[in-house]
């Protein structure tokens, strides 16, 4: 076989599973904090992990890493299952990171390193990936929150993982420091070659730097795959309307395809939908007496796929 033959067999090859998930079950008592869950992380990508509040995203994260114990199901990362093994190639930040706060961001590191058995060179390293280098010598305590989420993501690059655990990176930070943490995730994925696992709130930073999502409710896994299939064919339609009889208008919007009702806007109520055309929907809107203040027609967001499979519900 020629070597152009052979490099289009390899080109073809499956990606390698960074992480899989298969039945992962996790009780408190009667409730099913993770029902039987199922996920597929392909090495390489940026996976987000969706859910509302309380889905189990948090839980779901902590037993894949092994700080709490499952009820059921199995977890294999890079294609290892031992539970202690598996760990080796994995870097987290789960939930706030915590410090402490009396030393300097090196010295937090520095103490990281040696529980982890890695070299403390390592550390200037892990400062600089996230820009902390000239704060090093600084105590945490005079960080700011952006500043001690960049400190945690360094604390979990000290080993050099292949992939990376985040739960809510931008939870609580600013604009500036919600777009640093954005860009050193792009750049950890595609300069690092780190396949990276991220929970979030924010479903536009999550569409901004996954490649992959995973959407979860009440423990179970409702839709998973690749971002761009996900969004593909599906325009959403924005529009807002008024009616001096609220009964009518919910009687109108009642069979229209995927809706979401976003609040009130300026003029009226405004919803988002998807499965109708723009002439459609003001046909059906004038026959019904509905007046219309606004009707914009744009490409479909993670926004629009999350609320219609959770039934509205906010993370």
């Amino acid at each position: 076989m020629g070597s152009s033959s052979a490099q289009a067999l390899k080109s073809k090859a499956p990606a390698m599973a960074a992480l899989e998930v298969k039945g992962l079950t996790r009780r408190y008592g009667a409730r099913k904090a993770v029902d039987a869950l199922d996920l597929h992380v392909t090495e390489g990508s940026v996976y987000g992990f969706l859910g509302p509040n309380g889905a189990g995203k948090t839980t779901a994260m902590r037993c894949i890493l092994g700080l709490i114990g499952s009820d059921a199901g199995q977890v294999a990362i890079f294609g290892d299952s031992h539970p202690v093994r598996r760990r080796k190639h994995v870097g987290a930040l789960v939930e706030t990171p915590r410090f402490y706060e009396w030393m300097t961001g090196r010295a937090n590191l520095e103490i990281a390193a040696d529980y982890a058995d890695v070299p403390a060179s390592r550390v200037p390293e892990a400062l600089a990936r996230v820009g902390l280098q000239d704060r090093a010598e600084d105590k945490v305590q005079g960080y700011s929150l952006g500043m001690k989420q960049r400190l945690g993501i360094a604390r979990a690059l000290l080993a050099r993982p292949r992939l990376l655990l985040l739960d809510e990176p931008t939870n609580g930070l600013d604009p500036q420091g919600m777009k640093y943490v954005r860009d050193l995730i792009l750049e950890l994925a595609e300069r690092d070659a780190i396949t990276i696992f991220i929970s979030s709130h924010l479903l536009y930073e999550i569409q901004a730097v996954a490649t992959r999502v995973g959407i979860i409710q009440q423990g179970r896994l409702i839709a998973e795959g690749d971002v761009k299939e996900l969004l593909a064919g599906g325009q959403a339609l924005e529009v807002e309307v008024g009616s001096p009889d609220k009964a009518t208008l919910l009687e109108t919007v009642a069979d229209w395809p995927e809706v979401d009702h976003l609040g009130p806007g300026e003029d009226g109520e405004v919803f988002t939908l998807t499965g109708l055309d723009e002439a459609g929907l003001n046909r059906r809107l004038v026959e019904a007496g509905v007046p219309v203040s606004r009707l914009i027609s744009r490409g479909r967001t993670l926004e629009d796929l999350f609320l219609a499979l959770t039934d509205g519900e906010i993370t």
